[in-house]
């Protein structure tokens, strides 16, 4: 819960001003809907202007990394040389891969496959084919600040259905980034996400969702995408985090792969899409920090 703080001390944001002229009003405010019985985030949730800024310039090293994959992707790649990929550029660009080691994990990168939902583990025995559709997964971190984004891409020749999959997956992500904006809630967002997914056919992951993301790779909230408008938690100017809908083609059902723990497969072995960025909410509305 937000505690106010008495009126003539620094403000909790680093401005360097008087609460009382500050954030004193945006916390009445927050407080206010908490009190009408709506879940409002604390302070640990809102970025200062500093920290945006630090979450912005890893965002842009993070685009960078997913546009050198965008130009080497191909057929008959193994998804270890996209690995390799995403690592060395990390690196060169001065940054970490937040994926590597993160509690135990191998790879620089996840990349998944048709059917995987998510946390697909790059392989020398995997190697791309033509009609394959792939995640491309990327985390970095840099100064300090985290940034995650994924991409599909399209491998030779997919079928319609493979494409309009994919293509929906990504409008359902844009629908969803439409909805962001202060004083709205994160239901707003996942009520247009799976509006979309579903007058399509298609089914939405809920056992998986977004996260807060910048000084951690994930942090609070949670974010579904199967809630509805005016639920889930407030939205507020400073809050960060990741709009990443899983859209599949059959069954919303998922497993995860007991041989390594980590990759999550549709249980019907249909197809699954998936586009990623991280935002902010703005005073007016929001700014994409990676794309």
């Amino acid at each position: 819960m937000i505690k106010k703080l008495e009126r003539n001390t620094a403000c909790w944001c680093g401005s360097g001003r008087k609460y009382k002229s500050c954030h004193a009003a945006f916390d009445e405010k927050v407080i206010g809907y908490g009190l009408e019985g709506h879940m409002i985030p604390d302070r640990e949730m809102i970025k200062t202007k500093a920290q945006i800024e630090g979450i912005r310039e890893s965002g842009k090293i993070n685009v960078a990394i997913l546009d050198e994959v965008a130009e080497q992707i191909r057929e008959g790649m193994t998804t270890e040389e996209i690995n390799r990929i995403v690592h060395e550029k990390t690196i060169q660009l001065g940054g970490i891969p937040a994926p590597l080691n993160y509690d135990g994990y191998t790879k620089s990168v996840c990349t998944s496959v048709n059917s995987q939902v998510c946390h697909g583990i790059p392989s020398e025995q995997v190697i791309l084919k033509s009609g394959d559709i792939i995640n491309v997964d990327v985390s970095t971190i840099y100064q300090g600040y985290f940034s995650d984004s994924s991409r599909m891409f399209c491998i030779g020749q997919v079928s319609e259905e493979a494409a309009q999959l994919v293509r929906v997956a990504k409008e359902c992500m844009e629908k969803g980034i439409e909805q962001v904006r202060p004083w709205g809630f994160l239901g707003d967002m996942a009520e247009a996400v799976h509006t979309h997914a579903y007058a399509h056919g298609y089914s939405v992951v809920r056992d998986i969702g977004g996260h807060g993301v910048g000084l951690e790779f994930h942090e609070d909230p949670f974010v579904s995408y199967v809630t509805k408008k005016g639920t889930e938690m407030l939205l507020v100017p400073g809050m960060v985090f990741t709009i990443e809908p899983m859209i599949n083609q059959g069954t919303e059902e998922i497993y995860i792969d007991d041989s390594n723990g980590w990759t999550v497969y549709t249980e019907d072995g249909k197809l699954s899409a998936q586009w990623e960025v991280t935002i902010a909410v703005t005073e007016d509305g929001y700014e994409i920090l990676t794309w």
